[in-house]
């Protein structure tokens, strides 16, 4: 294979004198590069180095954007999983009276469930807990919500505790007890 100053000359996109004019000025960096000892600089090489390590950064972050994508939907699986397996009976059937609606709290608004009084008392004590799940909201319990916080804590709506409130001396309804089955 002829290189590319001969393929031009035949070509006839340059003519022999520019040819050699551009071999002289070559040979000429060289030997100057060679006896000051400084080594030879090449545009092209540099350029093209450049170039190929911008794109292996470039290829390193996209990789890390979409391992990060992986690793989060494998976490919602694993979530959907949990709750799908362990999800609790809200206890109530269509058109039953003795149902009672269980107000909560998500994000800024005020949702209602329609459960039964006994799987109210189980959420108010904390044996069950409220999960959102492909906008929806699931009943499970607290050792699976306990799982499902340990991978994403945003996935959990309400997980009542009983925990011991201090009590304020001062406060003048301290001996007023507010009933866990308060309806609001």
């Amino acid at each position: 294979m002829a290189s590319l100053q001969d393929q031009l000359l035949k070509a006839g996109l340059i003519d022999a004198k520019k040819a050699k004019q551009a071999n002289k000025e070559k040979r000429k960096e060289t030997k100057i590069a060679h006896r000051t000892g400084e080594p030879q600089v090449d545009e092209v090489k540099q350029a093209a180095e450049q170039v190929r390590q911008e794109k292996i950064a470039r290829d390193k972050a996209l990789n890390r954007l979409r391992d990060q994508d992986q690793q989060q939907k494998a976490i919602a699986a694993q979530i959907r999983q949990l709750i799908e397996n362990h999800r609790q009976s809200k206890g109530v059937k269509p058109g039953d009276e003795k149902a009672v609606e269980y107000n909560f709290t998500h994000g800024k608004h005020i949702k209602k469930m329609r459960v039964s009084p006994l799987v109210q008392e189980q959420i108010v004590r904390g044996v069950l807990v409220i999960v959102a799940l492909e906008g929806g909201y699931e009943l499970v319990p607290r050792i699976v919500a306990d799982k499902i916080s340990q991978r994403d804590a945003a996935a959990i709506v309400v997980a009542n505790s009983k925990s011991s409130l201090p009590q304020d001396d001062d406060d003048p309804y301290k001996d007023y007890v507010i009933p866990d089955d308060l309806m609001w």
